[in-house]
C-alpha cells in the first residue's frame, strides 16, 4: 500500500466509518477490515491520527484500528504479520512528538505505545525509554503531560510481564528512573498544595494530574490531610481521592516490599488507619476505597511474618522483636475488643443498597466478589479478610467477644425486626469465617440440631436472609466439625432449599461427600438453575458448583450429564462477549471430560472447536481462555480412545504457543507428550519437523529446568517410537552428544542427556553409529576414540542419574555394546561392568514366594486396577503408558539375564583365556558381586 496515494483513500473510508448512516458505515468498515492485512496500512493510520487538522472522530478511529492491529498482526508468528521494516518505521513515528491536544486520543496513543513496548522493548525498541525521559524533562506543559502519560502506561505494562528475564530488565529500568520520578512528584505535589490553599482550582487540577502520573512507581511516602479543604462538589475532589488512594498504595507497597525499613512507621500507620476506620474521626472524610486501603494496612501489619518473633525468642532478629513490641503495645484488650465488635456490628451488616439489590436483582446480589485479590479493592471482602487475620492472631481476646454476640442472638428472631435480622446475619457470618479458630469453643453439632436446623425451616419471606446465611455457615463448618451421621439430614435440607422460591437462597455452596443418593436430584436442580439465571456472574457460580459435583463423583456423573452436554454449546455461543463466563465453561468441560473418560469423544464436534479458539494466539479471546483451554486440550488427549484428524489438526496452534515461552510451557509439553502417547507415528510424521524447529529455538534461551522439560519430550518420543523419534529429532541430538562428551555440569540435564542417548544406543543402534560417525567427523576424531570418551563420561556421571528406570536403561545400553572385538570397548569393559552391577543392586529384589532374586522392574501383563470408591479410574493415557511399558526394554528385559547373555557372547567371541584376561581388568569385589547376581542362571 503506497502511503501517499493510500492516505486519501483510507481517510475517506475512516470518515465514512464514523457516519451514523449504516448504508455508508457498513461498506466502509468492510473495506477497512480488508486493508488490515495490507502492507503500509498502519503507516497510513499513523499519519492520519498524528494530523491534528483532521476531524477528531476520524483520528480516534484511526488510533483504535492501529491499536487493534497490534494484538492481531504485530507478533512475528501471527498470520499476515507486519514486516520488520514497517514495524521499525512505525516505532520511530510513534515517538516523534508528544503534543496530542485531545485527552482521549492521547490516552489511546499511550496505551498503543505500551502494547508495542510489551512486545518489543527493549530489544527491538531501545530508544523508547530515553526518548520518553527526555520529553518528560521538557518545559512545554502539554509535551510533559503526554510524555508522562505514555511513560506511565509503558512502565505499567512492562511491570506486568512475568518471565524472569523480563523482570530483570524492568528492575534495571526502574533503578534508572526512580530518583527522577520522585523529584518530579515532589515538585508537582508542592505546586498542588499551594494552589488548592489559594483556591486556584483550575491550576491545582492540572498540577494534581501531573502529581498522579509522576507518582506511579515511586516509593516515597507523603501524606497531607487536605480532604476537608476540598468539598464533595469541588472539581478537584475526584482527583484528590485518587491521589489519596495512590499515597496509601505507596505506603502499602513500601510495607510489602521493605517491611524492616517500615518498622519506624508501624505505630503512626496503625494510629492513623484505626482512627479513621474504627473511631468517629473518619466520619465525613473517609470514603470507601480509603477505608479499604486503611484496613489493608492494618491487615498487612498484623499478618507480616517479619514482625513476628521466632518460636525460640532468642533466635529472633532484633527488628522482629522491635516490631512485635510496637504491635503488642498498640493492640491492647480494649482496642482489639472495639475493632472486633465494630467489624461485625458495623462493617458486616448488609447495606440498604445490598438489600435493595437482593429484591430487585437477586442474581447480581448473589454474586459476591470474595475470590482472588478482591479484598484489596472491595469493602466487604476486605472487611472479612481483616477480621480473619485479626481473629487468627488474637483469638484468645476475640473468641469471648464473638461468643457473647452469638449468645445474645440465640432463639428465633422476630421477622418484623430488621435490625436484629441484619445483626444475626453479621454474627453468623463471623462465626463461619472463624470456624477453624472456634473449633474448641463451639459444639457445632448441637448448635446445628438445636438452633440452625430450626432456622432453616422458617419460611417467612424476610427470614430468607437468615436461611441463606445458615446454609453458608454450615458449608463453612462441615469440613471443620460436623458428624457424618448428620449429613443425610443436611442433604435433605439442601434439596428443600434448592427449590426455595428465592434465587439467592438457592445459590448455595455445599460439600458433595457422601451424597450420591441425592446426586440425580441435586444435579437436575442445578442444571435447571443454570438455565433459569441470566447474569453471567451467576451462571459462572452455578457452573462452578456443577464442576465441583462432577469432580467429586467422577464417572458416576455419566447418567446425568445428557442435558448439560446439549446445553453447553448454546451457552458457549451466547457468551461470545463474556470471556470470564467462557472460562467457567472451559473449567466445567475439563471436569466433564474427566468424568466421561473415553466417552468424551462424543463431545468432539463441540469440544475441539472450543479448544481451537481458546489456544489460538492470533484470536483476541486467547488472553482470557488460554490457560483453561490448554488444560482442556490436555485432558481431552489424556481421555481420547484414539486420534482423529480434527484432534491432530488442532496442534497447528502449538508452534506459536511455544514461541511465547510463557508460564504455560509445562502444559504445552504435557500436550505434546499426550499426542506422542496417543499416536506417535501420525503425530511425528505431521508435526515432528516443525516441533523440532520450535524446540531448537527454545533451547537457545531457556533455563536448565526448561531444557530438561524439552529434552524429556524427546526422550518420550524415543521411548514410544525409537526409529521415527530418532529421525524426527535428529537436529537436536548433536548438542546432546556434545553435552555428554563435554561433561554437562548440571546433574539433571546430564541425566536427561544420558537417558536420550541410552534409548538410541539400545533401541536404534544403527542410528547411534551414524550419529557417532557424524560427531567424529565434526570433532576431527576417530570414531573409536570418541566412543571411548562417551563411555568414560557415562561411567563417571552415573551418579547424576537418580531414577532407577534410567539407571537400568544405562546398564542395558552400555552392555548392549557387547560382544565386541573393538579394543576401545574392551578397554572400557571394567566401567561397563561397574555400571551393570550398580543397576543390578538397584533393580534386584528377593521374591518372597521362591526365595530367589528377580528384576523388580519387570512387567509381564497389564491388569485393570481395582479401585476404591474415592479413587479416580485410570485415563486412556494411563492405559497407553501401561501397554507401552510392557514393550519397553526397561520393563520387559531382565537386566540379570541380559548381562549374562552378553558376557556369555563375549566369552564365546574371545575364548575362555581371552575372556579371563578381560575379566581380570575388573575389581575383584565387583567380580564377586557379579557372580552372586548371575549364580542361579
Amino acid at each position: 500500500m503506497d502511503i501517499d496515494s493510500a492516505s486519501s483513500v483510507v481517510l475517506q473510508a475512516l470518515t465514512q466509518a464514523t457516519s451514523q448512516d449504516t448504508a455508508v458505515l457498513k461498506p466502509a468498515e468492510e473495506q477497512l477490515r480488508q486493508w488490515e492485512t495490507q502492507p503500509g496500512f498502519y503507516s497510513v493510520l499513523l499519519n492520519i491520527f498524528n494530523n491534528h487538522m483532521l476531524d477528531v472522530n476520524v483520528r480516534w478511529l484511526a488510533v483504535l484500528y492501529f491499536k487493534n492491529g497490534i494484538d492481531r498482526y504485530w507478533r512475528r508468528v501471527a498470520p499476515h504479520a507486519l514486516s520488520e521494516e514497517e514495524k521499525t518505521s512505525l516505532r520511530a513515528g510513534l515517538i516523534t512528538n508528544f503534543n496530542e491536544p485531545v485527552n482521549q486520543i492521547a490516552t489511546q496513543i499511550a496505551v498503543l505505545i505500551a502494547k508495542v513496548a510489551r512486545l518489543d522493548c527493549p530489544r527491538q525498541w531501545p530508544e523508547l525509554i530515553p526518548v520518553l525521559l527526555e520529553s518528560v524533562k521538557g518545559q512545554d506543559g502539554l509535551q510533559q503531560h503526554r510524555a508522562l502519560l505514555t511513560f506511565y502506561h509503558v512502565t505499567k505494562t512492562l511491570a506486568s510481564k512475568r518471565l524472569a528475564q523480563d523482570k530483570r530488565l524492568f528492575q534495571d529500568l526502574a533503578s534508572g528512573i526512580y530518583s527522577f520520578a520522585c523529584s518530579l512528584w515532589s515538585h508537582h505535589t508542592d505546586c498542588f498544595l499551594q494552589q488548592i490553599y489559594a483556591r486556584d482550582e483550575p491550576t491545582a487540577l492540572s498540577s494534581l494530574e501531573r502529581t498522579l502520573l509522576s507518582l506511579k512507581g515511586s516509593h516515597n511516602i507523603y501524606r497531607s490531610d487536605v480532604s476537608r479543604q476540598v468539598g464533595p462538589e469541588s472539581t478537584c475532589r475526584e482527583k484528590l481521592e485518587k491521589t489519596i488512594i495512590l499515597y496509601t498504595k505507596v505506603l502499602l507497597d513500601f510495607l510489602e516490599y521493605h517491611p524492616c525499613a517500615f518498622i519506624p512507621l508501624i505505630q503512626r500507620s496503625l494510629e492513623f488507619a484505626v482512627s479513621y476506620v474504627f473511631t468517629p474521626a473518619g466520619e465525613g472524610v473517609a470514603f470507601e476505597r480509603f477505608i479499604v486501603q486503611c484496613m489493608n494496612l492494618i491487615k498487612m501489619i498484623v499478618k507480616n511474618e517479619a514482625y513476628k518473633p521466632a518460636k525460640n525468642v532468642e533466635d529472633s532478629k532484633p527488628e522482629s522483636l522491635e516490631a512485635h513490641k510496637i504491635k503488642t503495645a498498640f493492640f491492647t484488650h480494649p482496642t482489639l475488643t472495639e475493632i472486633g465488635r465494630r467489624l461485625v456490628s458495623h462493617y458486616f451488616l448488609l447495606t440498604e443498597e445490598e438489600l435493595t439489590m437482593w429484591e430487585e436483582d437477586p442474581e447480581s446480589f448473589a454474586v459476591e466478589e470474595t475470590g482472588g485479590d478482591s479484598w484489596k479493592y472491595s469493602l466487604r471482602p476486605c472487611t472479612e479478610v481483616l477480621f480473619l487475620d485479626i481473629f487468627h492472631n488474637y483469638s484468645q481476646t476475640l473468641t469471648p467477644v464473638l461468643l457473647e454476640m452469638v449468645e445474645n442472638l440465640q432463639g428465633p428472631t422476630n421477622v418484623e425486626d430488621p435490625v436484629q435480622l441484619l445483626m444475626k446475619d453479621a454474627v453468623y457470618n463471623a462465626v463461619g469465617l472463624a470456624a477453624y479458630e472456634l473449633f474448641d469453643s463451639v459444639d457445632f453439632d448441637q448448635w446445628f440440631k438445636n438452633q440452625l436446623l430450626g432456622e432453616l425451616q422458617v419460611s417467612h419471606h424476610r427470614y430468607k436472609l437468615i436461611r441463606r446465611r445458615v446454609i453458608w455457615l454450615i458449608g463453612q463448618w462441615i469440613s471443620v466439625k460436623f458428624k457424618s451421621v448428620l449429613r443425610p439430614l443436611l442433604y435433605e435440607v439442601i434439596l428443600s432449599l434448592m427449590q426455595d422460591p428465592d434465587l439467592v437462597v438457592r445459590k448455595i455452596p455445599f460439600r458433595t461427600e457422601q451424597f450420591l443418593p441425592y446426586l440425580e436430584s441435586i444435579f437436575g436442580l442445578l442444571f435447571h438453575l443454570l438455565q433459569q439465571v441470566t447474569e453471567c456472574d451467576t451462571k459462572m457460580q452455578v457452573l462452578h458448583v456443577i464442576s465441583c459435583v462432577i469432580e467429586r463423583v467422577n464417572i458416576q456423573i455419566r447418567p446425568y450429564v445428557g442435558c448439560l452436554v446439549q446445553y453447553l454449546p448454546l451457552l458457549w455461543k451466547q457468551s461470545e462477549e463474556h470471556n470470564m463466563l467462557r472460562c467457567a465453561i472451559l473449567t466445567t468441560l475439563i471436569h466433564l471430560v474427566q468424568g466421561l473418560g473415553a466417552e468424551s469423544k462424543n463431545l468432539y464436534p463441540f469440544l475441539l472447536p472450543v479448544i481451537q479458539l481458546s489456544t489460538d494466539v492470533s484470536q483476541p479471546p486467547h488472553v482470557y481462555l488460554l490457560e483453561d483451554g490448554l488444560e482442556l486440550w490436555l485432558v481431552t488427549l489424556e481421555n481420547s480412545p484414539a486420534v482423529t484428524p480434527e484432534l491432530l489438526r488442532i496442534f497447528q496452534n502449538m508452534s506459536a504457543l511455544l514461541e511465547l515461552s510463557s508460564e504455560n510451557l509445562r502444559t504445552c509439553f504435557q500436550i505434546v507428550n499426550a499426542y506422542i502417547y496417543l499416536s506417535a507415528s501420525e503425530f511425528l510424521q505431521n508435526y515432528g519437523e516443525s516441533l523440532c524447529q520450535s524446540f531448537s529455538d527454545l533451547l537457545k534461551d531457556i533455563t536448565n529446568e526448561g531444557q530438561v522439560q524439552v529434552l524429556k519430550v524427546v526422550e518420550i518420543a524415543l521411548k514410544v517410537s525409537p526409529i521415527l523419534g530418532s529421525h524426527m529429532f535428529q537436529p537436536l541430538l548433536p548438542a546432546v552428544f556434545r553435552g555428554i562428551v563435554d561433561g554437562e555440569r548440571y546433574p539433571v540435564v546430564m541425566s536427561t542427556y544420558l537417558g536420550i542417548m541410552g534409548r538410541i544406543l539400545l533401541q536404534n543402534s544403527s542410528f547411534f553409529s551414524s550419529l557417532l560417525s557424524k560427531m567424529a567427523s565434526e570433532c576431527r576424531q576417530e570414531m573409536d576414540q570418541l566412543l571411548g570418551s562417551v563411555i568414560e563420561m557415562w561411567v563417571d556421571r552415573m551418579d547424576n542419574i537418580t531414577q532407577p528406570e534410567r539407571r537400568k536403561l544405562s546398564a542395558l545400553a552400555l552392555v548392549s555394546l557387547l560382544p565386541s572385538d573393538n579394543s576401545v570397548i574392551q578397554d572400557k569393559f571394567c566401567g561397563i561392568i561397574s555400571i551393570c552391577i550398580e543397576a543390578l543392586h538397584d533393580v534386584m529384589s528377593e521374591d518372597p514366594e521362591t526365595g530367589t532374586s528377580k528384576d523388580c522392574m519387570l512387567m509381564s501383563h497389564f491388569e485393570e486396577p481395582k479401585l476404591s470408591d474415592d479413587e479416580e479410574p485410570p485415563t486412556e493415557q494411563d492405559k497407553r503408558k501401561k501397554l507401552l511399558a510392557l514393550e519397553d526394554p526397561v520393563h520387559s528385559v531382565s537386566l540379570q539375564h541380559f548381562v549374562y547373555e552378553k558376557l556369555k557372547a563375549q566369552q564365546g567371541l574371545m575364548g575362555d583365556q581371552g575372556f579371563g584376561v578381560l575379566m581380570e581388568t575388573v575389581d575383584t569385589v565387583l567380580v564377586r558381586q557379579l557372580q552372586e547376581f548371575l549364580q542361579n542362571l
